[in-house]
């Protein structure tokens, strides 16, 4: 038990030891550092949207263009099917749950990188920066989903044909999956990159690819009905069930399977387990390769 000091209150006592496993996280130590957790949140918030003239509207404008660009190229030039939804409707689904977890991936893939000066200089626990990460977009995804939910009143009042399903109350659990997909991908690269940069130039590229591999701009049962042979490509990608469910939770309309989310919540928790033994294990030296 502490003992109280010369003013009545208790001293911490800090133990300094070995780490024990890679998969010890200092989840204590996380916990006590959660004042820093906040800050950070609120420096990304700021230092994102300093000396822009618009600031936080970029979160309602980039979505919002990129609807309305997906609606123009892939919708109406190209008739891609949107499985009877609006057009817009369907799109800022995909495009609001792909954004989360491609800004936690792509943010947490460079944070050794990027966060090298403080880290060299002071102690923290280091899965504060990512977790700061995964927070921080959160608060772009809160703000995104009222923007979609806006347009879903519109066209509810407008008489759209679609309808919430039951698979709404599962929203609390996508929310997490692409927050720790992203997030166990993110720290794997994280760490690569430390020895690899090449990998910093291609995230981005990568990305994007990956977006097409994803049904954003289509639904599943179109992919499968058109691409039968390249159809399992996209039907494995992992963010796909997510997505798919997003959509038929809040619109009706999707290829939800619990096979396929269980398979998502599967590949999810492996990149969490490798990518949490990776970062601490590239914790203890990366001061020496960056």
């Amino acid at each position: 038990m502490d003992s109280p000091n010369i003013y009545g209150k208790e001293e911490q006592k800090w133990t300094i030891e070995a780490k024990s496993s890679l998969l010890d996280l200092k989840l204590n130590e996380v916990w006590a550092y959660r004042d820093l957790l906040v800050l950070l949140v609120r420096r990304d918030f700021v230092s994102f949207y300093k000396q822009t003239i618009l600031g936080p509207l970029w979160f309602f404008i980039q979505p919002l263009f990129t609807t309305i660009i997906f609606t123009f190229i892939f919708g109406n030039l190209a008739g891609i099917s949107t499985d009877g939804l609006p057009k817009p409707l369907f799109y800022m689904a995909g495009i609001t749950a792909w954004n989360y977890f491609a800004d936690c991936l792509t943010k947490t893939s460079s944070v050794f990188r990027d966060n090298a000066g403080i880290f060299g200089k002071v102690y923290f626990p280091r899965l504060i920066m990512p977790l700061s990460i995964v927070v921080s977009n959160l608060v772009r995804f809160g703000v995104q989903m009222l923007l979609f939910l806006i347009l879903m009143a519109y066209y509810y009042f407008t008489g759209a044909n679609f309808n919430i399903s039951w698979a709404i109350s599962l929203f609390p659990v996508i929310v997490l999956l692409m927050a720790l997909l992203g997030l166990g991908a993110g720290m794997i690269i994280s760490a690569m990159t430390t020895k690899y940069r090449d990998l910093a130039f291609l995230i981005g590229f990568g990305v994007q690819l990956l977006m097409y591999a994803t049904t954003v701009i289509y639904p599943l049962s179109e992919a499968i009905k058109k691409y039968p042979t390249y159809a399992w490509i996209i039907k494995y990608n992992p963010m796909t069930p997510i997505i798919e469910t997003f959509r038929y939770g809040f619109l009706g309309e999707g290829s939800f399977s619990w096979f396929s989310l269980a398979y998502s919540m599967i590949v999810t928790l492996i990149l969490l387990i490798v990518g949490t033994i990776i970062f601490n294990k590239v914790e203890r030296n990366f001061v020496d390769t960056v």
